[in-house]
């Protein structure tokens, strides 16, 4: 199995006020089709190793591979296509536009891409709509749906351009066990039926535990 994404021997530092160590020495890498969850106490390094590995933060040393390809030290201009094209990504909070329709928030990203026409974005976005159950919603306004719906919509957003690998940073943080599950069991049948490599950030133990495996992060290394 092809490795979707890799990292070798990755540190951080941050240096200010005084210098401190934050990733020590990162080294694991994601199949195609696994789905991973990391773990760790609040200062433990996870949410910086995400940025580091979803191309948003750039200033560390090491190596960072997507697809087999070398993506540290890349232009700013050229990370922005890569991130946008193989990397899906979901947050704790869901970052819609609230004035937007909901199938207006999952076309932008393929908008920004610019790679299919309008009426081929439009049709792509009901599919992944469809997919996850919220078709109905696609006219209404993102600011008239529920909590749990939201973050089925930021799902689908995190998916129209097709990416290699789906990021969560605490994507079940603002929800009930009840949506909890409902992201969880979604996130499980993409990597099923759709073959999609996941990596998410979480604190849910129970989410945790039912993920292929556990990167368990501690002061900045892993442990296991």
């Amino acid at each position: 199995m092809d490795n979707v994404l890799e990292a070798k021997n990755i540190n951080k530092h941050f240096l200010k006020p005084k210098d401190f160590h934050v990733l020590k020495d990162i080294s694991f890498a994601i199949k195609q089709g696994e789905f991973a969850s990391i773990m760790g106490k609040s200062g433990s390094g996870k949410s910086t190793l995400l940025y580091i590995l979803s191309t948003m933060d750039t200033d560390y040393t090491g190596e960072l591979f997507l697809n087999n390809e070398l993506v540290t030290g890349r232009l700013s201009t050229e990370l922005s296509r890569i991130r946008n094209e193989h990397i899906g990504f979901v947050f704790q909070f869901h970052y819609l536009l609230s004035e937007f329709s909901v199938l207006e928030n999952v076309m932008l990203p393929a908008k920004k891409l610019a790679r299919k026409s309008v009426q081929e974005i439009e049709h792509d976005a009901i599919l992944k709509l469809k997919m996850l159950g919220i078709e109905n919603l696609a006219k209404q306004k993102a600011s008239r749906i529920s909590g749990g719906e939201k973050q089925r919509v930021a799902i689908a957003r995190a998916l129209i351009n097709n990416p290699s690998i789906l990021m969560g940073d605490e994507p079940t943080g603002n929800l009930d066990s009840y949506n909890s599950d409902n992201v969880f069991n979604i996130f499980k049948q993409l990597k099923e039926e759709e073959g999609l490599s996941l990596l998410v950030v979480t604190h849910d133990e129970d989410f945790a535990k039912r993920t292929d495996y556990i990167i368990q992060m501690e002061d900045g290394r892993i442990m296991s």
